[in-house]
């Protein structure tokens, strides 16, 4: 029932926005090299404005009586604190649902407390060092990116209790912590991070989490991400595969670039379609196929180059074993 009303609210937004298009209230400037808005015309009856891949340093002040936009995307600027500080007091955009900062020049995260309908908030690719600011943003956001940052703490997050993606990449957080009221998070992105400990705050609805090139080296920590369909684990320094039998929805697993020597725990998992082995140290294919036996007609990618065991035309053997493999490493089928 749940999944039926959130596909209902996404489907009147998707008609809500295709509505606006017809209606011509849309706006793309990307890429236009603008250092201003002074020569462009911009309705007040504006729905969504993308102003990607400009040269902007300040915002245009007739922004601030557009109360009908939803989407506001300023990715790929020049955009410094200074620039945004006129946001707290432009209430005619209280309904912005979308709001695009990636790839700026912040140093902090923008006061966005008069947006009451945010979704979408991106602060990705900036120079941001912590998350203050962000208990004032909305409870009704959804998705959250602020990878390639300076961050080092996961904090004043605890009210986002509706986000469903949280995107943390490449900054420099040490603990997983403060996720415990995320229920509905369905994706958690923390790859290049110095993250040691798997702790997911009791987060049970992850469908895909990534926690490549950290500092790993134990995958335990997943085993009651029942729903769990995507897990990376790439560049850690884990050497044994534990905890993953009881993830049977699971069906793209890569534990790349680690120290395995063997592959097990996975043999119960029966939707198994890529599995990412290179770059360990598995010595040998023997038994290989009883290691996943309970994906062995779903299997359709395994890379397993630069393991002891690649060597006398391996890709053919596993052919061989799995019927429905329609890859190995570069080899296709």
């Amino acid at each position: 029932m749940q999944e039926d009303a959130e596909n209902a609210v996404r489907m009147e937004r998707d008609a809500s926005a295709e509505e606006h298009q017809e209606e011509g209230l849309v706006l793309d400037l990307t890429g236009s090299q603008l250092h201003d808005l002074q020569d462009v015309e911009l309705p007040v009856t504006l729905c969504e404005l993308d102003l990607t891949a400009n040269r902007l340093s300040t915002l245009d002040t007739r922004l601030a009586s557009i109360s009908s936009l939803c989407k506001l995307s300023l990715r790929q600027n020049l955009l410094t604190d200074a620039s945004l500080s006129p946001l707290p007091e432009w209430t005619s955009l209280s309904s912005l649902q979308e709001l695009v900062l990636r790839d700026n020049k912040l140093t902090v995260l923008p006061d966005v407390r008069i947006f009451t309908k945010l979704y979408v908030f991106d602060v990705s690719f900036n120079e941001i060092s912590s998350l203050k600011g962000l208990s004032n943003a909305s409870a009704t956001l959804k998705e959250f990116y602020a990878s390639k940052n300076e961050l080092t703490k996961m904090e004043e997050m605890e009210h986002l209790h509706e986000l469903e993606l949280l995107e943390l990449g490449s900054n420099k957080f040490r603990v997983m912590e403060n996720l415990n009221n995320m229920v509905t998070l369905k994706e958690l992105w923390l790859g290049r991070n110095r993250i040691r400990v798997v702790n997911l705050c009791g987060l049970k609805s992850l469908v895909k989490i990534s926690l490549q090139s950290n500092r790993l080296t134990s995958m335990l920590g997943f085993q009651d991400c029942l729903c769990l369909e995507e897990l990376y684990l790439s560049h850690n320094g884990i050497a044994k595969m534990e905890g993953l039998s009881s993830l049977h929805n699971l069906r793209i697993l890569d534990v790349s670039s680690n120290k395995i020597a063997l592959v097990k725990d996975i043999a119960e998992l029966a939707r198994l379609e890529d599995l990412w082995l290179n770059d360990n140290q598995i010595a040998s294919l023997e038994g290989f196929d009883r290691a996943v036996a309970g994906s062995l007609r779903t299997l359709t990618t395994v890379y397993i180059e630069r393991n002891p065991c690649a060597t006398n035309e391996y890709a053919l053997k596993l052919k061989s074993v799995f019927p429905n493999l329609q890859q190995v490493d570069s080899v296709l089928f």
